[in-house]
């Protein structure tokens, strides 16, 4: 690569000498070299010529000497690595043009051996700041692409890993949560651009912001969907249990935020939650121009479904038994064993409750309601029956009453 030097100085004989001494270096294409007679002019050309690597300069010029250029280089933006050649060696010049940022301090007349030596030097010094440069401008580009997936903490951690570790295909057990908003294509029919726009924002923003402060990824944002992995790509020997917490706090906080948009007139829906652990196939999909870290498998599909389900349920939040099982204390309530489509085998779900509601003795009396049904006890209808009476906000006792009325039995649930 040619490297640009910018020589100024008013010595009318300079240009032809220097043009002499760096002419094999001029002629193979290791440099350029550019003329200015004074400081102005300097500033002049480097304007023009923002390309010019470094600066050599006499001291003594008309108009503006070159201290008080080199002063002017190191307030611009892209300071200039500068050599001051100059006959006023003294200790005074030196101190002052080290103190104003010169690279390096020669004196006149000029050694042209140690003149060269030391701008090979210079450029050196140059294109290893350039290095440092680049690598922190990658840095701060893979971090940008990280933080849209992973928490702060876990963004900077894989950033300075500098070769992705962490993000490359691979096999994992995770749990996957996935959310969707009921009604929401029928707000995007209904509201202004700019007002979707801003709603969406907010939402996915705080959304996100729970799931980074339980140290999950966010695999995949589709509109108003939001598709969370945990453990992937790190370690979390207690997955199965963030998520479940996640769940809840994705749950409040969705909630808070439909009653905020009421007050505005803006009917905002319902926020369902599925969760799923298994196996699935975890890393960047992205190819080599983009970063896509998602997931792949029959462990997504079903965490998918799980959320759909909600819908015919009448819950917010519907979990596998394998995230049941796997969460550490977990709190909550038999769903029925659902047939999910793609499916041969049905799987067993369940609600996770917040701790009030779990202690409550409507739950206890659901429960109950719930192994009669299971055991095919005709007791289970009234059963369901006296809970929904006392309980009419409870839509997942309504549903089983429903189903038992025309006339299901046990509990396997198709789903449609």
């Amino acid at each position: 690569m040619t490297s640009t030097i910018l020589f100024v100085d008013d010595e009318p004989d300079l240009k032809a000498l220097i043009l002499q001494k760096f002419r094999r270096q001029i002629r193979d294409g290791l440099v350029a070299i550019m003329f200015a007679r004074d400081g102005l002019e300097a500033l002049e050309s480097l304007e023009k010529n923002p390309h010019v690597d470094m600066v050599v300069s006499d001291i003594n010029m008309p108009r503006m000497d070159g201290l008080s250029l080199l002063q002017k280089l190191q307030e611009a933006e892209d300071k200039k690595s500068t050599i001051i050649v100059s006959a006023y060696g003294d200790m005074s010049n030196i101190r002052t043009a080290m103190n104003r940022g010169a690279f390096d301090f020669l004196t006149k007349p000029i050694d042209f051996a140690d003149l060269e030596t030391t701008i090979e030097k210079t450029l050196r010094h140059i294109e290893m700041l350039r290095e440092v440069r680049r690598r922190q401008a990658e840095a701060e580009r893979a971090h940008a692409a990280l933080s849209r997936h992973f928490s702060p903490e876990l963004a900077k951690r894989l950033a300075a890993s500098g070769e992705g570790e962490g993000i490359e295909v691979q096999w994992r057990d995770v749990a996957a949560i996935f959310t969707d908003i009921t009604g929401f294509t029928s707000l995007v029919e209904s509201a202004a651009p700019e007002t979707l726009g801003a709603l969406l924002n907010e939402y996915v923003g705080g959304m996100t912001e729970v799931v980074f402060a339980h140290e999950g990824t966010v695999a995949k944002i589709i509109g108003d969907a939001i598709h969370v992995l945990f453990n992937a790509p790190g370690d979390q020997p207690d997955y199965a249990t963030r998520a479940v917490a996640c769940a809840h706090d994705l749950d409040r906080w969705a909630q808070d935020f439909c009653v905020r948009q009421k007050t505005r007139g803006v009917n905002f829906g319902i926020t369902r939650i599925g969760i799923h652990a298994g196996a699935a196939l975890v890393g960047n999909f992205g190819g080599n121009r983009f970063f896509d870290y998602t997931a792949y498998g029959d462990t997504i599909n079903i965490a998918a479904r799980l959320e759909a389900a909600n819908k015919q349920l009448g819950t917010r939040i519907c979990v596998s038994s394998s995230v049941a099982e796997a969460a550490s204390n977990f709190q909550g309530r038999p769903v029925g064993d659902l047939m999910l489509r793609g499916r041969s085998e049905p799987l067993r779900a369940f609600e996770p409750l917040p701790h009030d509601k779990f202690d409550a003795s409507a739950t206890a009396q659901y429960v109950e309601a719930f192994a009669k049904m299971a055991a095919g006890d005709a007791a289970a209808m009234p059963a369901f029956a006296a809970l929904v009476g006392m309980h009419a906000d409870d839509p997942l006792a309504g549903f089983h009453l429903r189903r038992l009325l025309n006339g299901a039995k046990g509990v396997r649930i198709q789903l449609d």
